[in-house]
């Protein structure tokens, strides 16, 4: 125990921040991920602490240049890295992080570039982001853009295709909390322990250490978890009692009714086995509850789930291992490559594609620095060789589930027009397998698409078709 508060007091939280947004080349999630394990002895405070400023200061860019530029002579453009990253993390404590005096904020932000040799310009530092906390109160903001820190062209994009006032309800979501969700399983035979347990456990331990977790509204087995960095530490995660997934990914199964299919499938006389395909699989999450809902069905199946990755396949196996699930198997593969072995021999093929990722960005803060229109040109090229392999692999009946995590038309409501009438595949509604809070026109057509701010989750499009013949 002294040894770790000997570490804890060696531990600047501000110059660690400062080194994890001069990291480059790696994911923000990855980088918090992998520094919050590192210091993990920190107590609760410190590390969200430094999960909160690091997160923000990378969400609100956009915003904080823009304010930073009104009260400097030297432009964030033409700052050295070093100096633009600081002067960002003052402003987002000046502005947005309460529990810090506007005083400390300025007076960490001045040692920090001290520390890192930028000593002659701490007149400069002092004296902007001063200025920027007497006036903080008065700042006006010129744009949507600026407003939510978007880059422009993807509000323009959005704008387009949703309209001027869902755009804005979207990008306000985008920048709320956004909890962790975990599926708890009931599978008392190869958990040992039931639901209702397990949720009582786990909610007890993240009361102990001041964090939270409530009942999602869209299905009952779903809970939103808050305060806690780690939950391989709480109870029955080991024995796997639950699984982290988002509830979108939980609802994009949910809309595919294995169970349906299953009572379909008998009334026309059975079959010996089920098979699932899941083509870009990873993490796992939609294999490992098609696999749950297979085994509630009481009929021989098997998941195959694959992924390009061969260090995401093992970390796959390795869930799939804690879990139970002795039917459910990750390998590698391209899902761009046809497989003879796989053609016309799945009863459900899920197609999670890659996108630009337009829906997880109050996850995933980077992304929208990174994507471009350019860039998603080229997604819906290969998004539309998956789907074509995806539908190979369905036997006449199957289902094909169709899903991507981003909000963008390109790459959603014209591959779902794409597949029904080019791919002949007919399009199933999901009225009968989705809650009924979440009905539209849409689903009766056969798709739904998500949105942060209108939902309660993440920006994610699903659809279901069948196989005619």
């Amino acid at each position: 125990m002294a040894q770790n508060q000997n570490k804890t007091q060696d531990v600047n939280q501000r110059m660690l921040v400062l080194e994890m947004l001069l990291t480059e080349n790696a994911y923000s999630h990855v980088i918090v991920r992998d520094v919050l394990n590192k210091y993990n002895y920190l107590p609760q405070q410190e590390k969200a602490f430094i999960k909160r400023l690091y997160e923000g200061t990378l969400e609100r860019q956009i915003e904080l240049d823009y304010v930073i530029d009104q009260y400097a002579k030297v432009k964030t453009s033409k700052m050295k890295k070093p100096i633009r990253a600081m002067m960002r993390m003052g402003a987002y404590q000046i502005l947005y992080m309460d529990a810090v005096p506007d005083a400390a904020a300025c007076n960490e932000t001045v040692k920090l570039a001290q520390k890192k040799g930028f000593a002659t310009l701490k007149g400069f530092v002092n004296g902007v982001l001063r200025n920027i906390a007497r006036d903080k109160d008065n700042i006006e903001y010129t744009s949507l853009s600026v407003k939510y820190s978007m880059p422009e062209w993807i509000v323009d994009l959005w704008t387009a295709q949703l309209g001027a006032g869902t755009t804005e309800t979207v990008l306000a979501g985008l920048l709320r909390e956004h909890p962790v969700t975990i599926r708890f399983r009931d599978e008392p035979e190869i958990t040992g322990v039931d639901m209702t347990t397990a949720v009582g456990a786990v909610q007890r331990a993240l009361a102990a250490q001041g964090g939270t977790m409530e009942q999602h509204p869209y299905l009952p087995c779903a809970y939103k978890v808050s305060g806690t960095d780690d939950l391989t530490r709480l109870p029955y995660y080991e024995d796997g009692a639950f699984v982290v997934q988002d509830v979108s990914s939980m609802l994009a199964v949910a809309a595919a009714d294995i169970a349906g299919y299953v009572r379909q499938m008998a009334q026309k006389g059975g079959q010996k086995a089920l098979r699932v395909i899941d083509l870009c699989a990873a993490p796992g999450g939609k294999s490992m509850l098609a696999a749950d809902l297979l085994e509630k069905c009481d009929v021989n199946y098997a998941v195959i789930s694959r992924d390009i990755s061969a260090n995401k396949v093992e970390r796959m196996q390795e869930n799939f291992d804690r879990c139970g699930l002795k039917n459910t198997l990750a390998e590698v593969g391209d899902a761009v490559l046809r497989d003879d072995a796989l053609v016309g021999t799945a009863d459900l093929v899920i197609a999670d594609v890659p996108c630009s990722g337009l829906g997880v960005i109050g996850k995933k803060r980077d992304i929208k620095y990174h994507v471009s229109p350019e860039s998603i040109s080229e997604l819906t090229v290969l998004q539309e060789q998956i789907l074509a392999t995806a539908v190979s692999c369905l036997k006449p009946g199957g289902r094909l589930l169709f899903c991507t995590c981003t909000i963008n038309e390109d790459e959603n409501e014209k591959h779902f027009a794409w597949l029904r009438d080019e791919m002949k595949l007919r399009p199933i509604s999901l009225d009968k397998a989705l809650p009924e809070c979440l009905h539209t026109d849409t689903t009766r057509e056969g798709y739904l698409q998500m949105l942060p701010g209108v939902h309660d989750s993440d920006g994610f499009f699903i659809s279901v078709f069948e196989a005619v013949g």
